[in-house]
C-alpha cells in the first residue's frame, strides 16, 4: 500500500461564487469587513490592556477571544483578497496543510474561550459573594492554557491526518479556503480514519463546549426566576447579554453548517454560510460588545480623556 505519496503540489481554491463583473465591489467589500476585524479586535485588546477598570476575569477571557477572532479571520481573507485581486487561486500543498491546521486551531479556540466566559457569568450571578475566590488569575490563566494545548493538539490530529494522505486526482477545492471537508473529498486514498475523528472530536470540540454554555445559562436563569426582580433582571441581561449574542453568532453558524446539514445542501449555501461564521462573526464580536457594555464605553471614554489630558499637559 502506498502511503505519504503526494503527487499533487498545490491545489486551485475556487473562490466566492461572484460574477466576475461584481469583483471589484466584492472586493473592496471584503477589505472592509476585514479592516473592521482588525481594527475592533485591536481596539478591545489595547483598551482591555490600557484600562485598570477591566482587569477582570471577564475581560481577561474578552482580549484573549478577540485575539483568537482577529487571527481566525486573517487565516483566510488575506488570501482570498489576493486571490480575487490577482486572479491566481493557487495554494501550495503545505500552505494549504498551514492554512487548514490555524482555521482549525482558532476556530476551536473560540468555542473553548466562550465557555469560560459562560462559566464566569456562571459564578458572578450564582455565586457573586464567592466570586473573587473562585475566578482567580490563576484560574484564568489555567482555563486560558488549557483551551490553547486543546485546541492545539485538536488542530494539529487533523493537520497529521490529512498530511498522510494521497492526493492524486482533482485538485480544485470548491471554496475560499482549506476546508477540512473538501480536502477529503479530493483525497484518492482511504479516509475512514479522519472521518471517524472528525465525528468523535467534532463532539467534544463543539457539542461539549456548546452544552456547557447551555448547562451555565440554565443554572443562571434558574437563579433569577429564585428571586424574581426588575434589577435582578436587568442586571443579569446587562452582564450577559452581549455573550449571548456572541455565543448565538457562532454557534448558530456552526450547527446549522456542519451539525444540521440537509440533503439539498448546495456548494453555494456553504460558502455563504462560511464566510457568516470566518468573516461575519469576528467582525460583529468588537461591536456586539462595545455596543452593548457599559464597562466598555466607559474605558473607551476614560482612555480618551486621559490621552486629551496628556496633549493638553504636553502644550
Amino acid at each position: 500500500m502506498e502511503r505519504n505519496q503526494t503527487i499533487l503540489s498545490e491545489f486551485l481554491l475556487l473562490g466566492l461564487p461572484i460574477q466576475p463583473e461584481h469583483q471589484h465591489v466584492f472586493y473592496a467589500l471584503f477589505l472592509a469587513m476585514y479592516l473592521s476585524t482588525v481594527l475592533g479586535n485591536l481596539t478591545i485588546i489595547i483598551l482591555i490592556q490600557l484600562d485598570s477598570h477591566l482587569h477582570t476575569p471577564m475581560y481577561f477571557f474578552l482580549r484573549n477571544l478577540s485575539f483568537s477572532d482577529l487571527c481566525f479571520s486573517s487565516v483566510t481573507i488575506p488570501k482570498l483578497l489576493q486571490t480575487m485581486q490577482s486572479q491566481i487561486p493557487s495554494i501550495p500543498y503545505a500552505g494549504c496543510l498551514a492554512q487548514m491546521y490555524f482555521f482549525l486551531f482558532f476556530g476551536d479556540l473560540a468555542s473553548f474561550l466562550l465557555v469560560a466566559m459562560a462559566y464566569d457569568r456562571y459564578v458572578a450571578i450564582c455565586s457573586p459573594l464567592h466570586y473573587t475566590s473562585i475566578m482567580s488569575p490563576k484560574l484564568c490563566v489555567c482555563l486560558v492554557v488549557l483551551s490553547w494545548v486543546l485546541t492545539m493538539f485538536h488542530a494539529l490530529l487533523h493537520t497529521l491526518l490529512t498530511a498522510r494522505l494521497s492526493f492524486c486526482g482533482d485538485n480544485v477545492i470548491p471554496h475560499f479556503f482549506c476546508d477540512l471537508s473538501a480536502l477529503l473529498k479530493l483525497a484518492c486514498s482511504d479516509t475512514h480514519v479522519n472521518e471517524l475523528v472528525i465525528f468523535v472530536m467534532g463532539g467534544l470540540v463543539v457539542i461539549i463546549p456548546f452544552l456547557l454554555i447551555i448547562m451555565s445559562y440554565a443554572h443562571i436563569f434558574s437563579s433569577i426566576l429564585k428571586v424574581p426582580s426588575a434589577q435582578g433582571i436587568r442586571k443579569a441581561f446587562s452582564t450577559c447579554g452581549s455573550h449571548l449574542s456572541v455565543v448565538s453568532l457562532f454557534y448558530g453558524t456552526i450547527i446549522g453548517l456542519y451539525l444540521c446539514p440537509s440533503a439539498n445542501n448546495s456548494t453555494v449555501k456553504e460558502t455563504v454560510m462560511s464566510v457568516m461564521y470566518t468573516v461575519v462573526t469576528p467582525m460583529l464580536n468588537p461591536f456586539i460588545y462595545s455596543l452593548r457594555n457599559r464597562d466598555m464605553k466607559g474605558a473607551l471614554g476614560r482612555v480618551f480623556h486621559k490621552k486629551k489630558m496628556l496633549l493638553c499637559f504636553s502644550r
